[in-house]
């Protein structure tokens, strides 16, 4: 019987004699610096979200400049709004006008317009329309220097001073009634 006790006491006093694990390493001190660095660095490399607006376009007048049978000089004053922060440019432009529903003219312009952050700008377009296959009505029209409905469409190629933003182009098209007015000479 007392051998039986001894066997029941060996693992008991081996289960009691069982060492404890080794504690854990310490956190060197390095690692907990190096990690708030790298993050800092990251939070500094982002750069701020700036929204861009296209400018606006207005028909200010149509003018007459010389009006002869078969052709006439037009000149279309034209506000260009900037909405934006900062200032933007108009390097060049491409525009058609219409009247009453009828192609009158187009053109292109470069190195149009600087345009000031939240200001606006007028500028002049002068184009000639032939009247030879016109209807008579818009003849009539013009002569009597009355108001014409008017179509302004075209594309505008805008710069903009701010690093890191490409210039791009934006199509505009305006429509509205335009009183026609005899320009003084």
């Amino acid at each position: 019987m007392q051998k039986s006790l001894f066997l029941l006491f060996i693992p008991l006093f081996l289960i009691a004699c069982k060492s404890q694990p080794a504690p854990a390493p310490p956190v060197e001190p390095e690692i907990a610096v190096v990690i708030p660095e790298i993050i800092e660095e990251v939070i500094m490399e982002e750069e701020p979200v700036i929204e861009i607006m296209e400018p606006e376009f207005t028909i200010i007048s149509i003018a007459v400049l010389q009006a002869d049978l078969i052709n006439t000089v037009f000149q279309t004053v034209v506000r260009i709004d900037n909405p934006n922060e900062f200032a933007v440019d108009l390097s060049s432009l491409n525009y058609e006008l219409y009247g009453n529903g009828r192609f009158w003219g187009d053109g292109t312009g470069k190195d149009i317009l600087h345009i000031p952050a939240q200001s606006s700008c007028e500028t002049k377009f002068s184009f000639i329309m032939n009247f030879i296959n016109m209807n008579r009505r818009l003849l009539d029209d013009i002569i009597s220097l009355r108001h014409v409905n008017y179509r302004f469409k075209g594309e505008a190629h805008v710069e903009i001073d701010v690093p890191k933003i490409p210039a791009f182009i934006t199509n505009f098209e305006r429509s509205g009634f335009s009183e026609v007015k005899k320009d003084k000479f």
